[in-house]
């Protein structure tokens, strides 16, 4: 039944339309005449009626040749063109390619598509807001050894090697100590004091430049927390030194109790009646220094001693006070008895030593907690307590008081309080002139600088 169904013809290629109105009368006779395989694919030209191409150029349109042309119009005989026509509507001309690589314009540049630049819908990457330049630099640069001695003025200079006279009397205390044991502790104090000095002069010269005060984010206080690890190791020499000291004088008395000594150990005393010049020279030394280059001046302000506090300025200072103490009784010892020089030789040596190990551990202790950021001075709990008293403050949450160096101290208080504006102002004020007047031992004392923070929680009446 499917074979005997017609075969459908295949669809037949539309004509175009012609160039000229079908009511012309030359197109009409035109397309009378025109041949029925005008229009076929495998027909090598158009029939001359068409007007537009030459039969006998065949190449004309050739894909090969550089350029075509056309007829101006239909009118014009196909003899009237040549092969040098007048030029079609395509040019082709030909061009040659680079053979250097392409270099692309947009190197470096991110790639992909940019949200910034497109429309406001598509904006889901903002900027951040501008940032002001910190206040504070990142480092500044650290002197060394030759800025620092070309930066040295002329009083600089005179203490630096006053200070290097300092040590030569210690050694020469130390040399000439062989009779004597108080002699050889009060060597080992006059080098501490000469290392002190020498702290003083090295302190006093880096002050000339910007990074020993000016914070930076590298060193947020400076360069001055280096003078307190400086008399950190200093303190833990004048404690070894103490226990050296009490040492020797175990060992000397075991060999006066009967015992071989392994050295020997002559002490041999200044004739009766004479001055000690090394003595003399321990004084003098030391009185130059406290008074002319304020040795210790900062160890002392953090060492408070009370029992000597209400002594002299240079007396106050407990390690003035040990040295001046010392030579003076080694000054007198020659107008006493051989045999009561004797024994209070050793008595003095050993007070010393005892004194020098209370001094260093006290020392110790005090710029230990001053390097782990931490206050270890009295009157705090009497500041805590004034400020509970006060009838506008509910409770102290936390109070918190450390000291960086010798001369800065911090407190931050949180406080829950109730009141006014006005009278919150007033108590702000208060409580910071409190804690520096009790603390840094008030205005124009020449104590620890104190910088107060506070920060209030308003509780509702």
């Amino acid at each position: 039944m499917a074979s005997n169904l017609p075969i459908p013809l295949p669809p037949r290629t539309p004509t175009p339309p012609p160039d000229d109105p079908p009511n012309a009368p030359d197109n009409s006779s035109r397309l009378d005449a025109q041949d029925k395989d005008s229009l076929s694919p495998l027909v090598d030209s158009f029939p001359p009626q068409r007007g537009s191409l030459n039969t006998e150029g065949s190449n004309r349109l050739s894909p090969t040749r550089a350029s075509f042309t056309l007829s101006p119009s239909d009118n014009v005989p196909q003899n009237s063109q040549g092969d040098n026509g007048s030029a079609g509507p395509f040019n082709f001309k030909t061009t040659t390619m680079a053979k250097s690589p392409v270099v692309k314009s947009n190197i470096g540049q991110r790639r992909g598509h940019k949200y910034k630049h497109s429309s406001i819908s598509h904006q889901i990457f903002l900027e951040p807001p501008p940032r002001a330049p910190l206040a504070l630099p990142n480092s500044l640069p650290i002197p060394t050894f030759k800025e620092c001695r070309a930066s040295m003025s002329k009083d600089q200079k005179t203490r630096f090697w006053w200070s290097v006279c300092h040590m030569f009397v210690a050694a020469y205390t130390l040399w000439s100590a062989h009779g004597s044991l108080a002699m050889t502790a009060l060597s080992h104090l006059i080098l501490f004091d000469s290392l002190g000095a020498l702290l003083c002069v090295s302190v006093d010269v880096l002050s000339n430049f910007e990074v020993w005060k000016r914070s930076s984010v590298r060193h947020p206080f400076g360069l001055e927390r280096a003078e307190v690890l400086a008399g950190f190791a200093m303190c833990v020499l004048l404690l070894f030194m103490g226990m050296d000291l009490i040492s020797h004088n175990l060992q000397h008395f075991l060999e006066s109790s009967g015992h071989e000594p392994h050295h020997s150990h002559a002490h041999e005393r200044v004739s009766v009646g004479s001055v000690d010049v090394t003595a003399l020279l321990a004084i003098s030394s030391t009185l130059i220094s406290a008074i002319g280059l304020k040795n210790h001046g900062r160890i002392g302000k953090a060492m408070r001693f009370g029992y000597i506090e209400s002594l002299p300025s240079v007396l106050s200072n407990p390690s003035h006070f040990l040295t001046l103490s010392c030579s003076t009784l080694l000054l007198l010892l020659p107008l006493v008895s051989v045999r009561l020089y004797n024994w209070l030789d050793v008595l003095l040596s050993s007070t010393i030593a005892i004194s020098m190990c209370v001094i260093g551990v006290r020392l110790v202790k005090t710029l230990g907690s001053m390097l782990l950021m931490s206050y270890s001075g009295p009157g705090v709990k009497d500041v805590i307590r004034d400020i509970e008293a006060d009838p506008s403050v509910f409770g102290v949450d936390d109070a918190r008081f450390w000291q960086v160096h010798y001369g800065l101290c911090m407190a931050n208080l949180k406080l829950r309080v109730s009141g006014s504006e006005e009278n919150l102002i007033r108590l702000r004020e208060r409580i910071s002139s409190l804690i520096r007047n009790r603390l840094g031992g008030g205005y124009g004392s020449g104590g620890q600088r104190w910088e107060v923070s506070l920060q209030f929680t308003i509780e509702k009446s």
